[in-house]
């Protein structure tokens, strides 16, 4: 493991039958079994290696026995290289309708179709077990944003519980590694607590969870850092949910390992791309007659063979060739910002990384301002 002397960043490699996963790292997340819009030879053209995909959403459709009897999810969706699944339960607490919650688990209602589910701790990781994902991530109990302190330490309490009978159901013949995942709202003692507690389980890595749920930056930069404090050394620290690039570059200095969240897939379905230059909004009609590249420098096939012009006018007219060409490039953006975390790092350079990127935010917060007025033409 290499470190970056000036900031707690560091250069990992996570280890699985599968292959290798160069840290720190953005996992692209394909909810159900996709990454919307990509092919999975598309996502390794990218360089990218390892996805996240959901049991909450998988375990309702299409069902774990269908993707058991297809000889796994790697099979069933084309993907070789490793997977994590997330326990789903952000999903739980934020899509469903919550019926009740109690120390055995969680009883809802499914976004799909209305069904009553419970689903136990065990049940979780056993589901997980069946999908053959490379890493699985053990249910726990999320807040949002703001939550009563009570809340909050309900939260924790019930996480840890959690955590401990996962850990006993475990099969020990199964070569997946678990991930248990730190709670605690926006409480800083109670996100103590948490990190303490779960780190004296024995996890093959750490999921940090309940944030960029609204809170603040600096909320949740405070709570990452009081965590990954606490965590162990030795194990991967996964930050759940969080792709914003200042967000990702501060929690990589805090001693992050991994990320995943929907943020440039989504907003390439909205017409949004990320560039180092700042974000693009294809609606607006600036973009009418700009017959340059999203961006100069950038590889990927939206910018090496077409104009923001065109990828306007696809996005304008509703061709899913725009959803494509936006997210393939949004993914490309990610993965060269890992790719420069991990230069920085090696480098000694991390604190220059991270002023860049604050640069950036404050270059696209004075743009918000100029373009608040501009309408789609």
């Amino acid at each position: 493991m290499s470190r970056d002397m000036g900031s707690r960043a560091r250069l990992g490699l996570i280890k699985t039958s599968r292959g290798e996963v160069r840290t720190p790292a953005f996992l692209p997340v394909g909810t159900r079994g996709t990454v919307k819009a990509m092919a999975p030879w598309e996502l390794e053209e990218l360089g990218y290696e390892m996805v996240l995909s959901n049991l909450y959403h998988l375990y309702l459709r299409p069902g774990i026995e269908t993707i058991k009897e297809a000889g796994g999810l790697h099979r069933f969706v084309g993907w070789d290289r490793p997977i994590l699944t997330d326990s789903g339960g952000f999903q739980v607490f934020s899509l469903s309708r919550i019926l009740e919650v109690e120390d055995e688990g969680v009883r809802f209602r499914s976004v799909y179709d209305g069904s009553e589910v419970f689903m136990t701790p065990e049940e979780a990781l056993r589901a997980q077990e069946a999908l053959g994902s490379d890493i699985a991530v053990v249910l726990d109990y999320c807040v949002g944003y703001p939550a009563p302190v009570e809340e909050a330490e309900k939260g924790v309490e019930l996480t840890r519980r959690w955590a401990l009978r996962s850990l006993a159901a475990r099969s020990s013949s199964n070569e997946q590694a678990v991930f248990g995942v730190v709670q605690g709202g926006t409480y800083p003692e109670l996100r103590r607590r948490s990190a303490e507690e779960l780190a004296q389980m024995d996890f093959d890595g750490y999921g940090i969870g309940g944030l960029s749920v609204g809170e603040p930056r600096e909320l949740m930069v405070e709570c990452v850092k009081i965590q990954t404090s606490i965590l162990p050394e030795d194990k991967p620290r996964h930050l759940l949910g969080v792709g914003d690039p200042l967000g990702v570059v501060m929690a990589v200095s805090l001693g992050v390992d991994l990320f995943d969240c929907v943020l440039p897939t989504r907003m390439a379905r909205t017409g949004v791309a990320l560039t180092r230059d700042g974000r693009l909004n294809l609606r607006n009609s600036r973009f009418a007659r700009d017959h340059g590249p999203l961006e100069e420098d950038c590889p990927c096939p939206a910018c090496r063979r077409f104009s923001r012009a065109y990828l306007r006018h696809l996005h304008k007219v509703g061709e899913m060739l725009a959803h494509r060409l936006l997210t393939w490039h949004n993914l490309q953006f990610m993965q060269r910002l890992m790719l420069d975390c991990r230069e920085a790092i090696a480098a000694g350079r991390m604190n220059e990384l991270i002023g860049r990127w604050k640069e950036w935010e404050e270059r696209e917060r004075s743009k918000r301002v100029d373009i608040a007025g501009e309408r789609d033409g």
